[in-house]
């Protein structure tokens, strides 16, 4: 099976420090690849090539993600050629969100799916082309209907597989995945959140449309400032959720890691899927 990891690019030399750590312990799952956001707008752009470049130094297949809002295809094109100049052979293609203080007007593409039909015209077939999914529908569409509609057609672009939005309810993740199978076979890869901090999840699930279901929400509140009991809750929570979701035999697991090791490969060993290294 299949296990690969997010991580974000550092802004100073301490968090590219801690980024390169986190990493070297976490290659310790042999994980298929690794991911690197891209701030909206490209704001992080050269920050995520950066980062790329210094991770594949350590053998692993990394992917950048590339977001095309406010992007043009001549800046979508240099992006394009400087990762196939550095064998960069996978892409998470994203529309990304919108800069406040910048505007999109002059922007070739307007949904992902422009920028995965772009780069299957421009590149042929030498990246492999990742796209987002979202279980709970994505939170900016119109109904659910047309939410799957829009993603069947963004994988008809040119799309080979898709990561998940994280998600806590599983039960949304595999109807999802049901409803997408019965009319287009594409690898659909859960995204799994840990939960380590409640603050900090509520805030990012609130932006991205995430639900943490009221039961977990209630419980998560109930520890208040605890962090240890925060942790193990959430530890239990997320192994609970995995293992349910390998019986229903998802092809692999993508873990947004948020540039720190513990808590995944805390849960990555309590599935028996954590190869050769020492327990925390």
């Amino acid at each position: 099976m299949d296990i690969s990891f997010e991580y974000f690019p550092a802004k100073t030399e301490q968090g590219t420090a801690n980024l390169i750590r986190t990493h070297q312990q976490l290659m310790q799952a042999k994980p298929t690849f690794v991911s690197v956001t891209f701030g909206a707008g490209g704001s992080t752009q050269e920050g995520t090539l950066n980062t790329i470049i210094q991770l594949q130094q350590t053998g692993v297949n990394a992917a950048p993600h590339l977001s095309c809002v406010g992007a043009t295809q001549d800046s979508i094109a240099q992006l394009l050629d400087s990762y196939k100049n550095q064998g960069v052979n996978r892409i998470v293609a994203l529309r990304g969100d919108t800069p406040k203080d910048k505007q999109t007007k002059n922007s070739s593409f307007c949904y992902a799916s422009d920028l995965v039909q772009f780069i299957r015209k421009y590149s042929g077939n030498h990246f492999l082309i990742e796209v987002a999914a979202y279980p709970e529908v994505h939170p900016q569409a119109t109904s659910a209907q047309q939410d799957l509609q829009h993603f069947i057609h963004k994988v008809r672009c040119g799309a080979d597989s898709a990561i998940t939005q994280y998600f806590y309810n599983p039960d949304a993740f595999l109807y999802f995945r049901d409803q997408v199978k019965r009319t287009i076979n594409i690898p659909i890869i859960p995204g799994i959140m840990p939960i380590t901090n409640f603050h900090q999840l509520a805030r990012f699930s609130d932006t991205c449309g995430a639900e943490i279901p009221r039961w977990i929400r209630h419980r998560l509140q109930s520890f208040g400032d605890d962090v240890n009991a925060i942790r193990s809750f959430g530890f239990e929570v997320v192994v609970s959720m995995c293992q349910n979701l390998l019986k229903e035999g998802v092809e692999g697991l993508h873990f947004y890691t948020l540039n720190q090791a513990e808590a995944t490969l805390n849960i990555l060993s309590e599935m028996n899927l954590k190869r050769n290294f020492p327990a925390n």
